[in-house]
């Protein structure tokens, strides 16, 4: 559904009166406005009215109806189609993706938004907060669109480092249990961000070279956000090597865990084990046994297995093994 329309003339905003069609003859008759119209999950219908009074290409209608496409930018003639991934957190360690489809030409933007992530409501409030930018044309939309998700990208970033030190400190914590399950489910949400975050840096520098000629004159505003996904990058890099020494420590922790366990079954089964022996013996019932007929055998032969066992545990007490 169109979720917002607007024309923007001189940088500021004005409502559309009419249709698509009357909207575009609006702007196409001011060289200094543009119409920016906002989508979000369209029905196809709806998106059809859209891309035939814009004259959208077909190709890129095609990639748009279709969905799920990688971060791209494709130029057609006098406009350009661009793809971006939007991300959200949810805990417990879910990375939800989503996408945004631009539709960039000299007198319009379509936005088509699929998912919940990223909403544009707060992108379309900075814009229209500054008239300066807002007279830089359609160019101008782009730059915020995509500044705004390299915030959010930054925000997921946090969130998901905050989740690796929670499981790190778990994890070390004395008798912390198993959490191969839990580091393997981060290490899977850090592929899918970095899925949606990585692909956009050559994007990004097509638009930071001045090869687009729509957005040529923002090329310095473009190349910030340029360096803000490459620290989110490097951010992210850092991270999966996070979660690989995470996952190294911990098994090795389980295989320590693991050991000491078998020692110390070990060491209580070496001490069952000796008065098990004797009382075996003594239980065959042989008429030649040393001490059988005295008074005091049994009470004997009780004292010694009791001896024998506590020499035994305190012997494997300061070996380690108990």
């Amino acid at each position: 559904m169109i979720v917002d329309s607007a024309i923007y003339r001189d940088g500021f905003r004005e409502s559309p009166a009419g249709d698509v069609a009357t909207a575009l003859a609006s702007v196409r008759d001011d060289p200094g406005a543009f119409l920016w119209i906002g989508l979000h999950d369209p029905a196809p219908a709806e998106f059809d009215e859209v891309a035939r009074e814009l004259r959208l290409h077909p190709l890129a209608i095609e990639d748009a109806t279709e969905g799920d496409q990688r971060p791209k930018l494709e130029q057609y003639d006098d406009a350009f189609f661009m793809v971006v991934k939007t991300v959200s957190y949810t805990r417990p360690t879910e990375v939800t993706v989503g996408e945004i489809m631009l539709f960039v030409g000299a007198d319009y933007v379509v936005t088509v938004r699929y998912g919940a992530a990223n909403p544009l409501k707060a992108a379309r409030a900075r814009l229209e907060d500054d008239p300066k930018l807002l007279c830089e044309g359609p160019g101008a939309v782009l730059y915020t669109v995509l500044d705004e998700i390299a915030d959010t990208y930054d925000v997921v970033a946090h969130q998901i480092e905050a989740d690796i030190m929670d499981l790190e400190r778990r994890i070390f914590t004395r008798r912390g249990g198993d959490h191969t399950e839990d580091i393997y489910t981060l290490k899977r949400e850090m592929l899918e961000f970095r899925t949606a975050e990585d692909p956009l840096l050559p994007v990004m520098q097509e638009l930071v070279k001045g090869r687009v000629r729509l957005c040529a004159d923002l090329a310095d505003r473009f190349r910030d956000v340029q360096d803000h996904l490459l620290r989110m990058d490097q951010q992210v890099d850092a991270h999966n090597e996070l979660i690989t020494s995470v996952l190294t420590a911990h098994l090795a922790l389980l295989g320590r865990q693991q050991n000491e366990d078998v020692r110390k079954i070990s060491a209580w089964a070496a001490i069952l084990a000796l008065p098990t022996m004797i009382a075996g013996i003594y239980g065959m019932n042989f008429e030649h046994m040393p001490e059988l007929e005295w008074r005091f055998g049994y009470p004997l032969a009780v004292a010694v297995m009791v001896g024998a066992c506590f020499l035994l545990h305190r012997r494997f007490k300061r070996s380690g093994w108990l």
